[in-house]
């Protein structure tokens, strides 16, 4: 009989919420079956089984907060006999520190989760209010003993006055025939509109934060030539129904998966202290969430897909997540990450590390620009791409010739 736990869906997740069971006792399960929704502290996530076999019955009871790592259910196996099951039996308490320790998928996760979130409440900032200036006296306006009686007499003030004298001073003659000025009132102080962070954005914060804090990031930079790659694109599309056709997005995540295989030591997670590259290639692909941030779920096997295969995983993860339909499995295992703000308008972007992760590959907006290339000068569509790496696991040797090994790639786009 197998235990189902309550997984940890992000670094600072202590416990979850059980919303709802998506099956009933005597159900099949299959590896990857969607079996409960769990609420975290930003939002609502599905949660996916790993375990063949048949659903015995839950533990926790629908609304209990369950720490991680405990047990929410029991799964047996085909042959195994039916064993008795107290359905619903309440699971224990979360406790008031930290749980034990259990094995912690990137941040990505709760960033996710979030997505999912109802509006919060506005918290009130406490702000302090601005220093006062410093009171300094006025200055002496210059002007005869005659023209000051007369703007006393009448009730001028004689700074709004431009004196005609010969070093600018206030003369009679400036103030005849004129009348008295109300002051002119102060305008109402502008107050600052507070903007409370949401908890998309303070999911974001924290990981960035710690990504900052923890990674010793270097950047480089590299300007890759895409003719080829634009003429083969042209080429494959033409034959193809819209919904079929690739964009170039699908080759820049195949070739950064590709250089993988070359240069592990980009690929994979930095935790306790130690590098643990991955055997597969999982990319996150950093997608917007309009109005809210952005989360970064895996294409699973990147390396291994077809472009149109890539491609077709690409439109369907886009619109799950802004649809705000997430699995715990394509957030909590990117080893990778490959970032595009090309339909931004941005030429180049530098990323920040996603935790446990050990690199992240930009993509700016292809621009064109005028090359020598075989002694012939001409137009070239040239993409800028960048690498943010962790001098924990790697250098800058190694990640220029992995950015030069995605160039290649991207030269024979038919051999992806």
């Amino acid at each position: 009989m197998a235990e189902f736990r309550m997984p940890s869906l992000g670094a600072d997740m202590e416990a979850g919420t059980l919303v709802e069971w998506l099956v009933k006792p005597g159900a099949t399960l299959r590896r990857g079956d969607v079996i409960a929704v769990v609420e975290t502290q930003k939002g609502a996530i599905e949660i996916e089984n790993f375990e063949e076999g048949i659903f015995e019955g839950p533990i926790a009871q629908i609304g209990t907060r369950v720490p991680v790592g405990t047990p929410i259910a029991l799964i047996r196996r085909q042959d195994e006999p039916a064993a008795a099951v107290a359905p619903g039996a309440p699971a224990p308490p979360a406790p008031e520190g930290p749980p034990a320790e259990a094995p912690v998928p990137p941040q990505m996760a709760e960033i996710a989760a979030a997505a999912r979130q109802r509006p919060e409440e506005p918290v009130p900032l406490s702000v302090a209010p601005p220093p006062r200036a410093a009171e300094t006296a006025p200055e002496r306006v210059r002007a005869s003993p005659a023209a000051r009686r007369y703007a006393v007499d009448h009730g001028i003030d004689l700074s709004l006055v431009e004196g005609g004298g010969p070093h600018g001073e206030t003369q009679l003659r400036d103030l005849e025939g004129m009348e008295s000025r109300p002051p002119t009132p102060a305008a109402p102080p502008v107050e600052a509109v507070l903007q409370p962070m949401t908890g998309m954005r303070a999911a974001i914060a924290a990981a960035m934060a710690r990504s900052k804090r923890e990674i010793p990031h270097y950047y480089l930079a590299h300007r890759i030539d895409l003719t080829e790659a634009e003429a083969w694109l042209s080429n494959f599309n033409t034959r193809r129904d819209p919904a079929e056709r690739l964009v170039l997005g699908a080759l820049f995540v195949k070739a950064v998966a590709r250089a993988t295989r070359k240069y592990p030591e980009f690929n994979g997670h930095f935790t306790d202290g130690v590098f643990r590259p991955s055997p597969v290639v999982h990319a996150g692909v950093a997608i917007n969430i309009r109005g809210t941030g952005l989360v970064a779920p895996a294409i699973h096997d990147a390396d291994a897909l077809g472009v149109p295969e890539l491609m077709a995983a690409m439109r369907d993860l886009v619109g799950r997540v802004r649809a705000g339909r997430f699995r715990s499995s394509e957030l909590s295992d990117p080893t990778i990450t490959v970032s595009s703000l090309g339909d931004r308008g941005v030429e180049t972007l530098y990323g920040v590390i996603y935790p446990p992760q050990v690199a992240i590959v930009g993509f700016g907006m292809p621009v064109t620009e005028v090359r020598a290339l075989e002694g012939l000068i001409g137009p070239h569509k040239i993409v800028h791409v960048t690498l943010a790496g962790d001098h924990r696991v790697s250098d800058g040797h190694r990640g220029a010739l992995f950015l030069s090994h995605i160039d290649q790639l991207l030269q024979k786009p038919e051999a992806l």
